[in-house]
């Protein structure tokens, strides 16, 4: 279903193409947009955690969003996160990200926020949602945030006109039931899920779709899923997870995450997407995390992973 134009499905929180001094490479962010329509994606998050955007200079995040917007042609809905420290500074972000190219304006939970009480933070909210040139989107991360709105409040945020679409990492059932009541009034509100590891819940549950920082290379299994849940085949979407849940462990270093970004990207480096690994937060690369990309990319894992990131889903 479209709501406000923006529609449900798969998600790619993408990650940011870097180059080998660690500054954005516009011939990877190319390949990556072609990658993500070929797939079937609906939209991208540019410059959120995955993307590394807290931690990019001001350049290469314009330049990222330019080079998107321009490489897109309007194929892929494109989100920007452009939360900030303070109202005033988020919206200028946005009307920055509006400039370049940007389509949705994703806030999450403040980095850094004083005075941090619930009145304040829904004020935070309320002036970005009612001043912004863009719909917003909230970026929930639960308690992984050190500022999370009670109950109560989130639910006054949630009424709000201009808030389009949710990302729910928050893990906390609470905030689901939150989300679906607040889209049962507002059935324009968009939900998606931004826990990888537990898509089928949330699907049938009723979210409308996932958000997802793997969705670069698990978008091709993450759509099964949403079909196996549409056709009521439990069992199908149960096999699917577990079976994309062993393609990510593989990538980002095992059950400990340990080689995450580097992981993540050298996936991509293999698959012939991104030039480096290079990222900003100097995850490591161990020799087992390396390899298994390899099978995985090759085909010589003998699971048949190689056709879930390169062949788009057949739904």
């Amino acid at each position: 279903m479209i709501k406000n134009g923006i529609t449900g499905g798969v998600w790619s929180a993408t990650p940011t193409p870097l180059t080998a001094d660690r500054r954005l490479d516009p011939a990877s962010v190319h390949r990556l947009i072609e990658h993500h329509v070929k797939m079937g994606v609906t939209g991208l998050m540019l410059a959120g955690t995955c993307g590394e955007g807290p931690w990019l200079t001001e350049l290469d995040r314009e330049q990222l969003i330019r080079t998107a917007a321009v490489v897109n042609r309007g194929r892929l809905r494109l989100a920007v996160q452009v939360t900030d420290n303070s109202a005033a500074r988020t919206l200028a972000n946005i009307e920055r990200a509006a400039a370049w190219g940007a389509e949705i304006a994703v806030v999450a939970q403040p980095y850094f926020f004083l005075n941090g009480t619930a009145n304040r933070q829904l004020g935070f909210y309320r002036d970005i949602a009612r001043n912004s040139p863009l719909p917003v989107g909230f970026y929930d991360r639960g308690k992984a945030s050190p500022y999370m709105l009670p109950d109560a409040h989130l639910e006054e945020l949630l009424a709000e006109p201009n808030l389009a679409i949710v990302k729910d990492s928050s893990q906390m059932p609470v905030h689901r039931d939150l989300f679906l009541a607040a889209r049962k009034l507002r059935p324009e509100l968009v939900v998606l899920d931004g826990d990888e590891f537990d898509c089928v819940n949330y699907l049938q549950a009723g979210y409308d779709g996932l958000l997802l920082g793997g969705g670069i290379f698990n978008a091709g299994i993450a759509r099964r899923i949403i079909a196996a849940v549409q056709a009521g085949n439990a069992a199908e979407a149960a096999r699917l997870q577990e079976r994309m849940n062993d393609l990510m462990l593989r990538v980002y270093g095992g059950p400990k995450i340990e080689c995450w970004m580097t992981g993540l990207k050298e996936l991509l480096v293999q698959m012939g997407l991104f030039s480096t690994n290079a990222n900003l937060l100097d995850y490591p690369m161990t020799d087992l995390c390396r390899r298994q990309i390899t099978e995985a990319v090759t085909g010589t894992d003998g699971l048949g992973l190689k056709a879930d990131l390169f062949e788009p889903a057949q739904v």
